[in-house]
């Protein structure tokens, strides 16, 4: 009798960490799942920066993103707007043309998406998109945050961040910048221009 008992609590011990390994393996293979397994890799006049997708939280930023970059809708614009330790904005159409400098910022594609507010915090590497037309709308705008910024979290949409080139994040913070049009100490003093964003499979 106690072989027997003996023996099926063991048996029970194996099933469970059977189990348990089942349960991990399919908790690890949902969250490959959830990446993305495209990249973008920009081309700055500054150098070359790559970024991982985060669709598991912000899916339709990440789609918009795609599409933009694959039309070269970015391609020729610059990074108008620089606050060292913070932000470096980009993505205005309206920044291919200098002789439209009292417009920039407030340019994006026709159509406005949805904000996804998410979980991701707001760290130094993260791209996120900057709000359009109205709080909770995206258009084509985004910014790479140049240090943590916690007080973004929960007004912009996080959407990924940069796996390679935090090297040019760096040099965009040290760029001199000058007061804008509104008062604001970001205006770049050099065009800095986005001169490709290309999207590529890892897989």
């Amino acid at each position: 009798m106690y072989d027997r008992t003996k023996f099926a609590l063991i048996a029970m011990k194996r099933m469970l960490q059977y189990l348990l390994a089942a349960w991990m393996v399919c908790s690890l293979t949902a969250r490959m799942d959830a990446a993305d397994a495209d990249q973008a890799v920009i081309e700055t006049t500054l150098g070359t920066v790559t970024i991982e997708f985060w669709s598991d939280v912000a899916p339709k930023s990440v789609a918009n993103f795609k599409q933009l970059a694959k039309k070269g809708f970015y391609n020729g614009t610059v990074f108008h707007r620089i606050i060292p330790g913070f932000l470096a904005q980009a993505g205005d159409p309206l920044t291919k043309d200098p002789s439209k400098e009292n417009q920039w910022g407030k340019g994006g594609p026709d159509v406005a998406i949805d904000a996804e507010f998410n979980g991701r915090a707001h760290q130094f590497g993260v791209i996120s998109m900057a709000p359009y037309k109205a709080p909770n709308k995206s258009g084509s705008q985004f910014f790479f945050c140049l240090g943590n910024a916690p007080q973004l979290d929960g007004k912009c949409s996080p959407f990924g961040k940069v796996i390679s080139g935090q090297d040019v994040l760096n040099k965009l913070g040290e760029v001199a910048v000058k007061a804008a049009a509104n008062g604001e100490r970001s205006k770049p003093g050099e065009r800095i221009e986005i001169k490709s964003i290309k999207i590529q499979t890892t897989e």
